[in-house]
C-alpha cells in the first residue's frame, strides 16, 4: 500500500470550526476516490490529511482537483532516525533524476520535537549526502529542479520528490448552494468555479436560446464535474425565449427596446432566485466582469440586481478578460467555450448602457399598465 500526503491551506485558521471542514474535506476525497473507482482510507492527523492506497499514480490526477486542498505528494515512509531518513531520500531523488545536471534542495519540516536532529540540521546532512553520492548542484531557492520533502512525524519520517499544486480554497458544500447561471459563454463556468472553490454546491441553470450555445453550456458543466466531487452538478434548463419575450414585446410596445439586455437579464436573474427558492440556494452567481459589456456597466448592474429577492454574486467582477481566459485555461473551460458562437436574437441595435433606478421604476409600471389592460 503507498501513501498520499495532502495539504490544505486556510482550513488551519478555522479554529473550533476545523473539525466540520475537515470532516467535509475527507468526505469529498473519499468521494473523488470513488467517481474514478479508486479504493483508499482517508485519515487525518495534526495539520495532514492522508490517503492510503496502493493505486497511488492513479490517484494524483482526481484528487488534485479537491477543492480545500492546496497540494499533494506521494510520499515514502522512512523510520524515525536520520539513517533511514537519508537512505529513502537518497533513493527519491536518484529516481527525481538527481545527478550532475541537475539542481536540488532539502526542506525538512519536523512536527516531533524530540526528534534529535533540528530541521536545518536535517537539510544539511541529507543535503550533503546526496551531493557527495549524486553530484546534484544544491540550488536552496524555488528554482531548484528537484526539491526533497522531509516531514518528521512523532512515529516516523515521510520522503517526497513530487508535489503537485490542487485549487485550494474550501471544501466543496461547506458553505451551502448557490444557483448559477451558466451561458456558453468563457466568463460564466469561470464564476462557477470560482464559487466552488469557495465551498459552494452549484446549481448550473441554463437558458437555451440556440443547440450551439446549449452544447457548449452542457459540454462546461462536464468540465465542472471534475472538481465537483461530493456533489452531482445537474443543470436545470429553461427556454430564453419563453422568459424574456412577452417582456422584450411590451418594451417595444412603449418604444424601450434600448432597455431589451436589461430587462432580459434582469428576467433571467429573476427565474434563477425562484429556482434559488425552490431548491434552498442563498445566493445567485452571474458571470459578469465591471464594464466588459453594456449589460456589466456599474449603473447597468445596479438597475438589473434591483429589488431581487436573493443576494447577487459577480465573482468575476474585478478581473479584466485575460485574467478570465488565463482561468478558464487553467480549469479547461476555455476551448469549449470558444466554440463557435451564435449571436444573441434579442441585442437591440443600440444597447442601454446606464440605466438609472428611477427610469427602471418608470418602466416596470408601464409594463404594468400593458399587463393589466391585456387581461
Amino acid at each position: 500500500m503507498g501513501l498520499i500526503l495532502l495539504r490544505y491551506g486556510e482550513l488551519a485558521l478555522k479554529g473550533g470550526n476545523r473539525i466540520a471542514f475537515l470532516r467535509r474535506l475527507r468526505q469529498n476525497v473519499r468521494a473523488a476516490l470513488k467517481a474514478h473507482g479508486l479504493s483508499g482510507e482517508v485519515t487525518s492527523v495534526e495539520r495532514r490529511v492522508y490517503v492510503r492506497t496502493d493505486q497511488v499514480e492513479e490517484a494524483l490526477d482526481p484528487l488534485s482537483r479537491v477543492f480545500g486542498l492546496v497540494s499533494i505528494s506521494p510520499v515514502v515512509e522512512a523510520r524515525h532516525d536520520i539513517e533511514s531518513i537519508t537512505q529513502v531520500a537518497m533513493e527519491e531523488a536518484r529516481v527525481a533524476g538527481v545527478s550532475p545536471g541537475v539542481s536540488f534542495r532539502v526542506r525538512a519540516r519536523r512536527s516531533d520535537k524530540s526528534f534529535p536532529f533540528t530541521s536545518p540540521e536535517i537539510n544539511r546532512l541529507v543535503g550533503g549526502t546526496i551531493h557527495d553520492a549524486l553530484q546534484g548542484k544544491v540550488d536552496l531557492s524555488d528554482n531548484a529542479d528537484v526539491t526533497i520533502g522531509i516531514e518528521v512525524s512523532r512515529e516516523e519520517a515521510l520522503i517526497f520528490a513530487r508535489t503537485i499544486p490542487a485549487p485550494g480554497g474550501l471544501p466543496l458544500g461547506i458553505e451551502g448552494r448557490v444557483v448559477a447561471l451558466l451561458s456558453g459563454g468563457i466568463d460564466s463556468p469561470v464564476a462557477a468555479w470560482m464559487m466552488m472553490k469557495r465551498g459552494c454546491w452549484v446549481i448550473p441553470v441554463h437558458f437555451t436560446q440556440s443547440d450551439l450555445e446549449t452544447s457548449k453550456a452542457m459540454d462546461n458543466i462536464e468540465v465542472l464535474r471534475r472538481y465537483s466531487y461530493g456533489w452531482d452538478l445537474k443543470p436545470l434548463v429553461f427556454s430564453q425565449y419563453d422568459t424574456i419575450a412577452p417582456t422584450l414585446e411590451k418594451l417595444q410596445t412603449i418604444g424601450e427596446e434600448r432597455w431589451s439586455c436589461v430587462f432580459c437579464k434582469r428576467a433571467l436573474m429573476q427565474k434563477a432566485c425562484q429556482v434559488a427558492e425552490e431548491y434552498g440556494a442563498h445566493a445567485v452567481v452571474m458571470g459578469d466582469a465591471l464594464g466588459q459589456v453594456a449589460s456589466q456597466t456599474l449603473a447597468n448592474m445596479e438597475v438589473t440586481s434591483y429589488d431581487m429577492s436573493k443576494p447577487i454574486f459577480r465573482p468575476l467582477i474585478g478581473l479584466d478578460k485575460t485574467e478570465i481566459i488565463q482561468l478558464a485555461r487553467r480549469i479547461g473551460t476555455f476551448e469549449i467555450s470558444t466554440r463557435a458562437e451564435g449571436t444573441c436574437q434579442f441585442l437591440p441595435c443600440h444597447p442601454l448602457t446606464q440605466g438609472t433606478v428611477p427610469k427602471l421604476e418608470q418602466i416596470i409600471r408601464q409594463l404594468e399598465e400593458i399587463e393589466a389592460i391585456d387581461h
